[in-house]
């Protein structure tokens, strides 16, 4: 029976705080009630597959408990889970992934996002490690961890071949704990970066008013998409109606993504009602269209949207979906490239399979997962000079933010 539960993006992502909002959308199937560990093997040909033929995987399995010197080493639980794992991992894709029993619960604590860690999210960009996005004001930000950092190593625990999810274990820990990581930037040397684990609380809005030769722009940043981003920016759009704002930015810098029903909705204020906000395609060709609800009260604004290496998931659907409608003008980097939908299907002794079973396109038919969204005025930081320190960067500054003066320039 499905059952379906909360629509997640997971990054690409699962957040090492750990809050794991990230990169895909989330159902969640049940295969049974909770049994006792099986002691033997039990129901070898139950579920097989037609004309599959396992004989080369029975054979292995016979010959191992027919012959391994270790009689009593041999567990047939771990050889089960271990063969599972196998298989899956052979995939190739870090988005799908199987979780023993222990890693299925920390994995459901996970998207609820409710424990200590660091501040990032992470996913890996051709098989290497990479930090989504810092959270704001969180310990990672403030240790100076950037968009698109390689995490090497984890307390020098090499992460070449660690899953994402076995990396977010490593990270993860107690709040006044120290953990390194290994981290290389741009191609640079590696340098170690220690950094405390505390409580993470995620900013969900901030907004401003910036002036602009004479003219005022509403400047709102969305920092996630998570339970709360809904009535935050109904609260803040409401604000800006009633401002002096003549024109709009919206900043999706570094936002990792959340959750699909907020990325809807906030595409409504923006779209008239019935537009198509994102499209999920499957392996049998088949679509579902996810449409706007909202009023539009937003759509008088001529508006930029801000993205980078950063923007996730909810963050790229909403930014492609204003492209494709209504052709608001996108400033900044390409973005991550994390629109894939998982769900989550729990098996009876407590392990689960999170598995890839659909993609995000933007309403124009660009695939997020397999391409990203790339900007309309590409502005690239200077990071050599920023790191350097012979160029004062302040995200959401004007002056000091090259991506938000190009913005601002569109917008005169």
């Amino acid at each position: 029976m499905l059952t379906i539960s909360k629509k997640l993006f997971i990054p690409l992502l699962l957040v090492v705080l750990v809050v794991g909002f990230a990169g895909g959308i989330f159902f969640e199937r049940s295969s049974g009630d909770t049994g006792n560990p099986v002691k033997i093997l039990l129901n070898k040909d139950l579920g097989r597959p037609d004309h599959i033929d396992f004989s080369l995987f029975w054979d292995t399995w016979n010959s191992v408990h027919n012959k391994y010197v270790d009689e009593e080493k041999l567990d047939t639980k771990k050889l089960l889970y271990g063969a599972i794992q196998g298989m899956v991992d052979s995939i190739g894709d870090p988005y799908t992934v199987f979780f023993e029993p222990p890693e299925s619960k920390k994995f459901q604590e996970e998207i609820s996002g409710s424990f200590s860690g660091v501040g990032i999210e992470i996913g890996k960009r051709e098989g290497i490690l990479t930090v989504i996005a810092p959270i704001k004001d969180t310990p990672a930000y403030k240790a100076g961890l950037k968009a698109g950092d390689k995490i090497l190593r984890v307390d020098s625990a090499p992460t070449a071949d660690l899953t994402i999810e076995e990396v977010v274990n490593l990270i993860r820990g107690k709040r006044g704990t120290p953990v390194v990581l290994t981290i290389s930037s741009n191609g640079a040397d590696t340098r170690d970066v220690e950094i405390i684990r505390d409580t993470i609380k995620i900013p969900v809005i901030e907004w401003t008013m910036l002036e602009s030769e004479g003219k005022k722009v509403a400047y709102l940043q969305v920092f996630t998409f998570n339970q709360n981003v809904d009535s935050e920016f109904q609260k803040a759009a409401q604000e800006i109606l009633k401002s002096e704002a003549t024109s709009l930015i919206v900043d999706f810098r570094n936002n990792p993504g959340g959750l699909l029903d907020s990325a809807i909705n906030i595409a409504g204020w923006f779209l008239d009602k019935d537009q198509i906000v994102t499209v999920e395609a499957f392996r049998d060709s088949s679509r579902n269209e996810f449409r706007s609800k909202g009023n539009g009260a937003l759509k008088a604004y001529p508006t930029v949207i801000l993205i980078n290496g950063g923007s996730a998931s909810a963050s790229e659907i909403v930014a492609g979906a204003l492209h494709d409608n209504r052709g608001v003008r996108l400033v900044g980097e390409k973005t991550f490239g994390k629109g894939s939908v998982q769900e989550l299907e729990k098996f009876k002794d407590g392990s689960s399979l999170k598995i890839t079973v659909a993609k995000w396109l933007t309403p124009n038919g660009i695939s997020i997962s397999d391409t990203g969204i790339e900007p309309d005025v590409k502005v690239e930081l200077p990071k050599e000079k920023i790191e350097k320190e012979e160029f004062e960067f302040e995200l959401g500054t004007p002056d000091k933010d090259p991506q938000l003066d190009k913005a601002l320039e569109l917008l005169r």
